[in-house]
């Protein structure tokens, strides 16, 4: 089980710092007049690339989850709560991920997207879910 609990940190780490720089990569996107094309293509190309990467590191840091849960029992019982609430906060995480792709293929088909100040908001999302998914795996609070 230690190996597994081992990789499933690896992966989420691994996972949570493409989302990290996605939405920065993004910001700079926002920033580049629609006349520099080789600077835009280059930023396209990072965020199509981390994209990928991205989604084939959150596969196995889900899958690992989910052996963790329902083969090692992580989280049953009276005092199980806590899981409830992270498996919450991985479907945030999820839908997250999801909406990076969504504002990707606005960015390679031209069409509107945020601004660059919303865009700065949005990247600190993922701080906030990786501090709660943190907390409730570590203090248990309920």
């Amino acid at each position: 089980m230690l190996w597994v609990k081992a990789f499933h940190i690896v992966f989420v780490v691994s996972w949570f710092a493409g989302l990290f720089y996605l939405p920065r990569i993004y910001v700079n996107l926002a920033l580049v007049p629609a006349s520099s094309g080789a600077e835009r293509d280059r930023l396209l190309l990072m965020s199509r690339k981390l994209y990928r990467f991205m989604t084939i590191l959150a596969v196995p840091a889900v899958a690992l989850g989910l052996v963790l849960w329902l083969v090692y029992g992580i989280g049953q019982g009276p005092h199980g709560g806590w899981l409830h609430a992270k498996l919450g906060v991985v479907v945030l995480v999820v839908i997250y991920h999801g909406y990076c792709g969504h504002l990707l293929h606005r960015f390679e088909r031209r069409q509107p997207t945020p601004g660059h100040a919303w865009l700065r908001w949005f990247n600190e999302l993922p701080v906030v879910l990786l501090l709660a998914a943190v907390i409730l795996v570590v203090v248990k609070p309920f």
